[in-house]
């Protein structure tokens, strides 16, 4: 089942069940999807719709830090619901010991000897982890790591 079947399908249980908040935020998503396939004139593979849901989890995160920033702990709650829901949909994210060491193997199969060579290692890395990590994570690891 693709991820945009398995969205309709979701949807489809949260309108039996009556869960308003996260048909929501199945519904925001499958909007973010349908808008994208407009403006592309295509149907999206599961790639693309990965990406975007990435999309959507990142701005909550960021919103996140915002409003815990302002003591806004009553959106916090709200941001934290959606992410769980969102999170469900999202492969099983990489520990920083695992992106540790595919940048370690990627650092010597591009023959990178220095920061200079970043540029190089991203683009061999990204996307091996593409969806699994955070690009912020990846790329910490990678200055770290590079002389």
């Amino acid at each position: 089942m693709s991820l945009s079947e398995r969205l309709n399908e979701d949807m489809k249980q949260a309108m039996r069940e009556q869960d308003k908040f996260k048909l929501s935020v199945i519904r925001m998503v499958r909007s973010s999807i349908k808008n994208v396939e407009i403006d592309q004139r295509r149907t999206l593979d599961d790639n693309e719709v990965l990406d975007i849901l990435n999309r959507e989890v990142k701005q909550r995160k960021d919103s996140l830090q915002e409003f815990e920033k302002a003591g806004r702990e009553d959106l916090v709650s709200g941001l934290q619901q959606e992410l769980a829901i969102l999170s469900v949909y999202l492969p099983q994210q990489l520990t920083a010991e695992e992106v540790k060491t595919i940048v370690e193997e990627t650092i010597a199969e591009v023959g990178a000897a220095s920061k200079a060579d970043m540029g190089k290692v991203m683009g061999a890395l990204m996307p091996k982890v593409k969806g699994r990590a955070d690009g912020k994570l990846v790329n910490q690891t990678v200055q770290q790591l590079l002389p």
